[in-house]
């Protein structure tokens, strides 16, 4: 049975999660700069005093935003398979959210940008590509030792040619990168990378 601080934890983390969705969305649409707490508020069915209550100011909300930006993206870092299915993931993952998540990559230039001019936030974004970097070089180092990967590749070097390329495709207008695009970007990286199914190839050679 939930018991009564349960249960206002649960209401609580529950309207929290709905105000940081409002905004993501009205930043996906407008830009930070567009922000408008009381639009935010009255989207959540709330006034703007309950809002504060939550978020004391609106940078508060905007990490907030920032956080839930970040765990999408990182969601499709998946902790489970080979290094080169792991990899193969984190493409498929992207090329998901860019047809069902559209606004992620519209928000995340928001980010980008923002960060030139924002202390907190530019950390933030430090922080997380070196976590989305480290992730990449480690995959691309294992793939490459069980044989996925070419053994001419660089961890290092691919991992940073990744995260750079698309850190320049989140900058991008959101109406100028349909999911096509981004779908010929990834290919473009899949085929430097010349990431191949371990399984397959092992079936090719058993067959020669």
């Amino acid at each position: 049975m939930i018991g009564s601080q349960e249960l206002k934890t649960a209401t609580t983390e529950t309207k929290r999660t709905a105000l940081v969705q409002a905004a993501y969305q009205e930043i996906a649409a407008h830009g930070f700069e567009g922000l408008r707490t009381r639009e935010v508020a009255a989207a959540v069915g709330v006034n703007i005093a309950t809002l504060h209550y939550y978020f004391p100011s609106k940078e508060d909300l905007i990490r907030g935003v920032v956080g839930y930006a970040m765990s999408r993206f990182q969601s499709t870092l998946a902790a489970r398979g080979t290094p080169a299915e792991q990899l193969r993931a984190h493409f498929r993952g992207l090329r998901r959210l860019s047809r069902e998540e559209p606004e992620l990559f519209a928000v995340m230039g928001e980010l980008m940008l923002r960060s030139s001019r924002d202390r907190s936030l530019a950390e933030i974004v430090r922080r997380t590509n070196e976590y989305w970097h480290g992730t990449l070089r480690a995959l691309i180092r294992a793939a490459r030792d069980e044989g996925t990967l070419a053994k001419t590749i660089e961890p290092d070097g691919m991992a940073a040619v990744i995260v750079a390329t698309l850190k320049g495709v989140y900058l991008m207008p959101e109406r100028s990168l349909p999911p096509a695009e981004l779908d010929k970007t990834l290919s473009q990286l899949e085929r430097l990378l010349g990431s191949r199914d371990r399984t397959k190839a092992s079936r090719a050679r058993s067959q020669r």
